[in-house]
Formats: C-alpha cells, structure tokens, sequence
C-alpha cells in the first residue's frame, strides 16, 4: 500500500470517527443555576396552577417552597410580613410549591395561611428551568424581569432583613 492510499484510508476512518460522534446521544445538559442579572422565565408557560395576571411591572420575591420543609414554613411569617409592608408600592411574593400533590399543599397552607398569591408548579418544570436545589430558594426579581437577588435557604432574621433592605432598593429604582 502506498502512503497516499494509506493516509486516505486514514483520513475516511476519521470521517467515519467524527460522524458517529455527531450521531452519538449526549447526556443532557445541566439547567444553569439563575444569578444576578439574568432574566427570570416567563411564568406564564409553565402551567402553573393559580398564577396571578398583575405581576407585569411589580418587584416580586418568587420563593419555591414545599409542605414538608421546615424552613419554608419558617419563613411564611416573615414572607406575609413584607407583603403586608410592601404590597401596595408595587411588590408581591409569589410563592411556587413543588408539591405533587396538591392536598399537601392545601394542608400546609390551611395551618398557615399566607397574604400573597401561591401556585403550584405540579409537573416541576418552572423548577427545573431554574435549577433550584435548596427549599426554600427564592428569587426577588425587578421590574424589569431580572434577576436582582438569589437567597437558598432562609436563616431567620438574617433572610428576612436581607429581603427588606434589596425589596427598598428595588422600589426605589421603580420610580
């Protein structure tokens, strides 16, 4: 065999190589964690069960959340607290459970009633699209859609500080 044959032969076995890796199926990739800056997903396509129309224009603190977690129902308190503070400037809190069932939902809510909108996202996709990892994770968007504030996990007084002091800044931008 001369070198021309052997370096096409070589040069079609890496065609072949190159194809079948195109063709091979991947592993899917990981949803990005959202950060600061990035734009909150649309709420409206993900199906979500009891989703308000007045959020357009608002600074809103999306908390995911679910009945079995000890610090979501610690944080309700303080969540009811800054919609009752903050409510009529322009803010809301949309609370997302990820609770496939919905009378665990009901249950939750019932021993610990709320002053702000709660949906569920049933079929975990909204979840899935911002690759939350830690109940409860909320997200205080402007209004604009963007991502201001991410906090994972509540720590009390801390948290709810925290919330209170981005939420003033985030209205006093809206002006």
């Amino acid at each position: 065999m001369n070198k021309s044959s052997r370096n096409n032969r070589l040069l079609f076995a890496a065609a072949i190589a190159l194809a079948l890796l195109a063709l091979a199926p991947r592993a899917p990739a990981a949803a990005t964690r959202l950060k600061a800056g990035d734009a909150f997903p649309l709420l409206a396509g993900f199906q979500l069960e009891g989703l308000p129309s007045d959020l357009k224009g608002k600074v809103v603190l999306v908390d995911f959340w679910a009945s079995w977690c000890g610090p979501c129902k610690q944080s309700f308190p303080a969540l009811n607290q800054l919609q009752e503070r903050f409510g009529a400037k322009g803010f809301t809190v949309l609370a997302v459970s990820v609770d496939e069932k919905a009378p665990a939902m009901e249950a939750f809510l019932k021993k610990t009633p709320v002053l702000f909108p709660v949906v569920r996202d049933a079929r975990q996709k909204l979840v899935a699209a911002v690759n939350v990892e830690t109940m409860p994770s909320s997200f205080l968007i402007d209004a604009e859609g963007r991502v201001r504030f991410v906090h994972r996990g509540y720590r009390g007084d801390e948290t709810r500080k925290q919330y209170e002091e981005q939420i003033q800044t985030l209205l006093a931008q809206k002006k």
